[in-house]
C-alpha cells in the first residue's frame, strides 16, 4: 500500500467521525470541558513491505470529556468491581476496519500455507476510568468479518486508484460471521518528575494487563511501557488499534508544547484469532496459529494547543507456524481535544 492509501484512509476515518459525533445527549452539560476525537491509521507500508499479514487498519474514535457520562451509564459503572472508586469516567464510541492478506496478493488460488484474506468492520463502545495513576478501559466491539466487512472493495478500489498490483485472492477470504469482542485493560503509572532540575520533564513506567473474550479474539495480555519527555501526565501514551499495547484516546492539555519518546513490550497468550483460525463453525481456510505472540514498539508523540500527533513503529513476532517473517508496521495517530 502507498501514501495515497494513507490519505484515502484519512477520508474514510473522517466519514466515521460524522457517525460518532451524532452520539446521545449527556446528563450533565456543565461538566463538558471538551471531548477528544482521534484518528488512527496503521499500515505495513511503514515497515518497508506492503500488503501482507496485518496490512491496514483505520479507526476513528470519540471520547467524551471527563465526567461527561449519561446517568444510566455512570450509575452501573460505579458498581463495576475493577474500576477505582475515585476514577473519573469517560465514554468512548468508535468505528474501524482491519484488513489481512497473505504475502503474495497476486495469486488467485487458495494459498494453504499462508493466512486467509479477511476484513473486520466494527463499531466500539466503551468506558474509561482514570484517577491519575490507574487507567481502566472496558470496551465492546461489535461488527462483522468476511465479505460484508468490505475488505475486498476497499483494497481493490485503492489499488486501482494508485495504479498498483491488484489483489487477486479475495474470493478465498473467510466467510461472513458476526463478531463480538469484550476487552478489559488496566494500566498502572509510576511517574517521576525532575522538578527544578528539568522543569516539566519526567519519566514514567506503566505496566499493564488485560484480556479479550469473543469469537474474533480471545487472549490474555501483559506488558510494560516506558516514556521520557515533557508534560507526561497529559496521557498514558497514544492510542492503538487492538490487539496492541494500550494507550489513551484522551489527553489533557494546558495549551503548552509537550513531547515524549516511548518504548513498550507486550506478550499475548492467544486462544482465539478468527483471522488465523477461520470461521467459528468451520468451512473456511485456516492456518496453525502460534499460541504466544509478542509486540515491541517504539515511537514519539508531540502535543500542542488542542492537538496530539504520534508515530509508533511496531515489531510483531510470527503469528502462525508457516509465516515467513515477523511483522513490521507503523501507526499514526492524530487527536484533537475540543
Amino acid at each position: 500500500m502507498s501514501r495515497r492509501l494513507i490519505r484515502a484512509n484519512s477520508v474514510a476515518a473522517g466519514f466515521c467521525a460524522g457517525l460518532i459525533f451524532s452520539g446521545p445527549v449527556w446528563a450533565d452539560e456543565t461538566k463538558n470541558t471538551g471531548g477528544t476525537f482521534s484518528i488512527q491509521i496503521e499500515n505495513d507500508l511503514f515497515g518497508g513491505d506492503s500488503d501482507r499479514n496485518y496490512t491496514n487498519g483505520v479507526r476513528a474514535t470519540w471520547l467524551s470529556a471527563e465526567g461527561d457520562v449519561p446517568v444510566w451509564v455512570s450509575e452501573p459503572a460505579s458498581h463495576v468491581p475493577f474500576f477505582e472508586s475515585d476514577g473519573k469516567l469517560r465514554v468512548l464510541f468508535g468505528l474501524g476496519q482491519n484488513l489481512y492478506t497473505p504475502t503474495d496478493i497476486t495469486v488467485r488460488n487458495l494459498q494453504p500455507n499462508d493466512r486467509p484474506y479477511a476484513g473486520w468492520l466494527y463499531g466500539s463502545v466503551g468506558l474509561v476510568s482514570d484517577n491519575g495513576h490507574i487507567l481502566d478501559n472496558l470496551q465492546l466491539d461489535i461488527g462483522v468479518v468476511g465479505p460484508a466487512a468490505m475488505g475486498s472493495q476497499v483494497q481493490e478500489f485503492v489499488h486501482d486508484l494508485i495504479d498498483t498490483r491488484d489483489p487477486s485472492g479475495w474470493d478465498n477470504q473467510i466467510d461472513n460471521e458476526p463478531g463480538l469482542v469484550l476487552f478489559y485493560e488496566r494500566k498502572w503509572r509510576s511517574l517521576y518528575e525532575f522538578g527544578t532540575f528539568l522543569p516539566g520533564y519526567g519519566v514514567d513506567a506503566t505496566p499493564h494487563a488485560g484480556a479479550a473474550l469473543g469469537n474474533v479474539f480471545t487472549y490474555g495480555a501483559a506488558g510494560l511501557t516506558l516514556r521520557f519527555g515533557k508534560n507526561l501526565p497529559a496521557d498514558y501514551g497514544p492510542p492503538r488499534i487492538r490487539p496492541s499495547l494500550p494507550g489513551s484516546s484522551f489527553f489533557i492539555s494546558d495549551g503548552s508544547f509537550g513531547w515524549y519518546l516511548f518504548a513498550g513490550i507486550e506478550g499475548r497468550a492467544i486462544a482465539r484469532n478468527i483471522f488465523l483460525d477461520g470461521n467459528t463453525f468451520g468451512g473456511s481456510h485456516s492456518v496453525e496459529k502460534n499460541p504466544l505472540v509478542g509486540d515491541l514498539q517504539i515511537g514519539a508523540a508531540v502535543s500542542w494547543d488542542h492537538w496530539r500527533l504520534s508515530y509508533t513503529q511496531v515489531y510483531r513476532t510470527r503469528e502462525f507456524d508457516t509465516q515467513s517473517n515477523d511483522d513490521i508496521f507503523g501507526s499514526v495517530s492524530l487527536s484533537y481535544r475540543f
